[in-house]
């Protein structure tokens, strides 16, 4: 993705947030170094007593000891840490090979393996009874348990089921359920026969569908006729129907929960799972992989352009989630971990399956959201199934937070040890209340930065290790070195308090081996615009500390009147308004200044409208000066956000120059904002229309233009 952080109300997860395709000539990170300013650098956090005292890490010293180890004897300490959480079936021969600047990355050579076997055989052979996952439905009425054992039986159905159709080794298997325990199965499944399994997000539209299932060239998918979630019915037969319109390669659909909805059956090309998988033998041998083999694709989301494909390869993907997992969430066995991310996304693949089930962990499947059926959702499933970690979205949490302190109050979360952050850099207003009010400031709040690409955290807090500053994502992991880089000269920043492109200048075992069927676009997007550099395509300032904050992508900085400022800057200054909840930043082009600030604010629950836009100004004339000032506000009934929960700024800057041509719109979460951000914006544009100088959006609101909301 390069980036990073992932979201949806309900869901965190790391997806796309576009690839990073400027030119380095389009890069400028000058003035910067000022719009980090702003972030409260000099607020920090020591570890809390009840993390300190039985951590993995359990000191600074000890994370400087184990992390300069990972860079200076790095061969040594990846083969240890493999030979102590992986299973193999055969030993590996060398730890690495290749290099970023000629993209031939690979690790732990000649080994050989099984993903599930690491992820269920062991754990069943063990601990037989022990929970492997807990299924949480869209209300807590409709949940299930399902023991290490019970998961070995049915993904052995499932493997048995998918040999039934001639699925065999290298085969890819597209996926489109939501988060029910059939989800789980069939990615362990593919993993036991060495298939190649290809998730779909189970709300993405049928075009989307069409377009993964035709570059996997899938001839099996798997789905369900529809599910529920916040209260709403999703028809995914109706979409998986429309899109199978459009690819030929799918020979059979297997189809769960085909009883409610008898009449969407395709006798012929579709089967019913949950009659066949009951009659298959619960035994499947394991098929033994190299580390190398291509364990899953995911593909990124983007509003435009082809999907691209993130492979991940078997052996280094599942070593890296798991001491990701491990390390940086603190996770000690009898611990129950609550990823609430949807498997449709990287996050829901490293931290609700893979890096939990490989080190034996007890993982939550989570299909609902956080304010259904009523705001207090997240803290009944911590205080019901006694959640020793939690992992969410900052969207997510700012949700919650509109809905004020007292739900958290009235449930026992006193079981959590460890509170994360995913998909964008957290505000520091939700930080602290996500630290205040859920940790209760005894929980370590981890604010973890990374992408699809990455396979697992890159950046982040090590609880018991490191303090914590909000809104930062603090130290790199073990075996990552990062690297400022001027996007002027390519050339590498050294000190701290320094500004830049962030850049990773080793390879590490849970990176992204290529792209689907086009290995080029990995070189292009990633390895090429630094040689021996990986890109991320993110900002970054090193503060005088040495810790990393995340500035947002390299093209969001505005240049008005020469003056270059972070569009994380403004919406940070906007958001510490107390009316104001949420906020993004976009610019529009402007005959005299270069670039006019369009701002969206959403207020919280209960607020008026009324004085918000003028005091917003002051805000971030207070907070950063009078060249900052907005030139337009939008109090905005929701911002158009991905599946993930991603906001589209990209799509935000047409609709503010009433850009007609906005792509496919029908893969977001809340295509319904469109209409109305619509109309506010041409409203808002005519209202603050002063003077004959214009921005674009005000040309084409005064000649009569109206922008379209396209779909397809």
């Amino acid at each position: 993705m390069p980036a990073a952080w992932d979201r949806d109300l309900g869901e965190a997860c790391v997806v796309d947030r576009g690839s990073p395709n400027v030119e380095r000539s389009d890069l400028n990170l000058e003035g910067a170094h000022e719009a980090i300013s702003s972030f409260p650098v000099k607020e920090v956090h020591e570890p809390p007593p009840k993390n300190t005292s039985r951590c993995n890490v359990p000191s600074e010293s000890m994370y400087k000891h184990l992390y300069w180890r990972s860079l200076t004897d790095a061969d040594n300490f990846w083969r240890e840490k493999a030979l102590e959480k992986l299973r193999w079936s055969h030993p590996f021969t060398k730890t690495q090979h290749g290099s970023l600047k000629n993209g031939d990355m690979s690790w732990f050579l000649n080994g050989k393996l099984n993903v599930c076997d690491n992820c269920v055989d062991r754990w069943a052979e063990q601990y037989p009874q022990r929970i492997a996952l807990i299924y949480e439905g869209d209300t807590s009425k409709d949940s299930q348990v399902v023991t290490y054992k019970e998961l070995q039986d049915q993904v052995c159905r499932f493997a048995n089921l998918l040999k039934s159709l001639d699925v065999r080794k290298g085969d890819i298997v597209t996926i489109y359920l939501p988060m029910m325990p059939e989800i789980v199965y069939a990615m362990l499944a593919c993993a036991r026969i060495g298939a190649v399994h290809s998730v779909v997000f189970a709300g993405l539209s049928a075009n989307s569908l069409a377009e993964r299932l035709e570059d996997a060239n899938s001839r099996v998918l798997i789905t369900a006729t529809k599910s529920t979630r916040g209260g709403r019915e999703v028809h995914l037969k109706k979409v998986v129907d429309e899109a199978l319109e459009h690819v030929s390669c799918v020979k059979h659909v297997v189809l769960f929960r085909k009883s409610e909805d008898p009449s969407s059956f395709v006798e012929g090309r579709d089967l019913s799972g949950d009659d066949l998988l009951p009659q298959m033998r619960p035994y499947c041998p394991l098929e033994i992989m190299d580390s190398e083999d291509l364990l899953f694709i995911l593909y990124t989301s983007g509003s435009t352009g082809k999907p691209k494909g993130v492979c991940h390869t078997i052996a280094g993907y599942l070593l890296y989630a798991a001491l990701t997992h491990e390390y940086i969430f603190d996770y000690h066995p009898g611990d129950t971990f609550g990823c609430l991310a949807d498997c449709g996304w990287i996050t829901g693949h490293s931290y609700t399956v893979y890096g939990p089930l490989c080190n034996g962990a007890t993982t939550v499947l989570f299909q609902g959201i956080p304010t259904y059926p009523h705001p207090g959702r997240y803290w009944d499933l911590v205080q019901k199934w006694r959640i020793t970690q939690l992992y969410t979205s900052p969207t997510a949490i700012r949700a919650l937070m509109q809905h004020g302190d007292e739900w958290p109050k009235k449930y026992d979360l006193s079981t959590l040890r460890v509170i994360g952050s995913v998909g964008e850099p957290i505000n520091p207003e939700a930080w602290r209340w996500y630290y205040e009010n859920i940790g209760k400031g005894q929980c370590s709040v981890v604010d973890t930065y990374w992408q699809t690409e990455t396979g697992g955290h890159v950046l982040a807090p090590f609880p018991g290790a490191t303090i914590t500053k909000p809104g930062c994502a603090m130290v790199p992991f073990f075996g990552i070195e990062p690297a400022i880089v001027d996007p002027q000269t390519g050339e590498e920043k050294k000190g701290n308090e320094v500004c830049g492109v962030l850049c990773l200048k080793r390879p590490w075992p849970g990176m992204c081996r290529t792209v689907h069927r086009a290995h080029k676009r990995l070189v292009n997007t990633y390895l090429q615009p630094y040689p021996g550099y990986y890109f991320t395509g993110d900002g970054a300032y090193r503060d005088a500390d040495g810790h990393y904050w995340i500035t947002g992508r390299v093209d969001d900085t505005l240049n008005v009147s020469g003056h270059r400022l972070s569009t994380a800057e403004i919406e940070h200054a906007l958001v510490q308004h107390p009316r104001i909840v949420e906020a993004a930043v976009v610019g529009v082009p402007h005959e005299v200044k270069g670039t006019a600030i369009f701002c969206f604010v959403i207020l919280k629950a209960g607020e008026t409208p009324a004085g918000v836009i003028d005091e917003a100004r002051k805000q971030v004339r207070k907070e950063i000066g009078p060249i900052a000032t907005p030139d337009f506000i939008v109090i905005a009934p929701g911002l158009p956000k991905t599946q993930s929960g991603k906001i589209m700024r990209r799509l935000l800057r047409k609709l503010c120059c009433l850009d007609q041509s906005l792509g496919d719109t029908t893969s977001l979460a809340n295509a319904e904002v469109i209409p109305s951000l619509q109309g506010l914006i041409m409203e808002t544009v005519l209202a603050e229309r002063k003077t004959p100088t214009t921005t674009a959006a005000e040309k084409a609101a005064t000649s009569g233009k109206k922008a379209k909301h396209n779909s397809s």
